[in-house]
């Protein structure tokens, strides 16, 4: 993410320079947008109805990258950083330490909780749920409603949360579920509806619940093409 300049006219924005060089967002098209803690780099647009930076959710600053385009209805908490050209849908949400890397896509309605990283070019579709500690790399794609959970007995123990790691280029099919602390190796293949509750080796596809392994298929093996 390229430092955050001087707001254009597309993003209805009006700006203050700090000292440090950096951008303060004053208005952008009748959002809800603290001044004080928000960075918004050129070329972004930020529809009316969207959130940044809300009082409760702390103090660091927000940093949103060049050409971003965030819809109405999203809320991006404090603390997040958000990448050159990533575009979310309606009533996404982004919470505090996340990281969004260059060219992501955050789907409409899609969750994802505090400290968690998003690589480059990876896809979030409708309604994904992506919990506080999971990394995703780059090229990923997570089907609709798919969810990926960090909490192994959830409520009756104190267990430590620890969200799932997909590695490049692997896919996840529609409403499939990966369970706490599980690796998605890369370029492996979750079919829909699968509930993986075991690591995934590189290039392998996950089917059914519990998720068995089969070799990939040769038409879908290969790197995923995300714009």
């Amino acid at each position: 993410m390229s430092d955050p300049g001087t707001e254009t006219e597309s993003t209805g924005a009006e700006s203050t320079e700090r000292p440090d060089g950096g951008t303060d967002a004053a208005s952008v098209s009748n959002s809800l947008v603290d001044s004080s803690r928000v960075q918004i780099g050129e070329g972004t647009r930020i529809d009316p109805g969207a959130t940044l930076a809300p009082p409760e959710s702390g103090d660091l600053t927000t940093r949103i990258g060049d050409e971003v385009r965030i819809r109405s209805g999203t809320v991006v908490y404090a603390g997040a950083t958000v990448g050159d050209r990533v575009a979310t849908g309606h009533d996404a949400v982004i919470r505090e330490g996340t990281r969004i890397g260059d060219d992501a896509v955050i789907g409409t309605k899609a969750v994802i909780d505090g400290d968690t990283t998003v690589g480059a070019r990876t896809s979030l579709q409708t309604g994904v749920y992506v919990p506080t500690g999971t990394t995703l790399g780059a090229d990923v794609f997570v089907g609709p409603n798919a969810v990926l959970t960090n909490d192994p007995y959830p409520v009756r123990t104190d267990a430590d949360l620890a969200g799932p790691t997909l590695g490049d280029h692997a896919s996840v099919g529609a409403n499939a579920t990966i369970l706490p602390d599980v690796t998605v190796g890369e370029g492996a293949f979750v079919a829909a509806g699968a509930v993986v509750t075991r690591d995934v080796p590189s290039e392998t596809l996950a089917v059914g619940a519990p998720a068995t392994f089969r070799p990939l298929p040769d038409e879908l093996a290969g790197r995923n093409d995300l714009p």
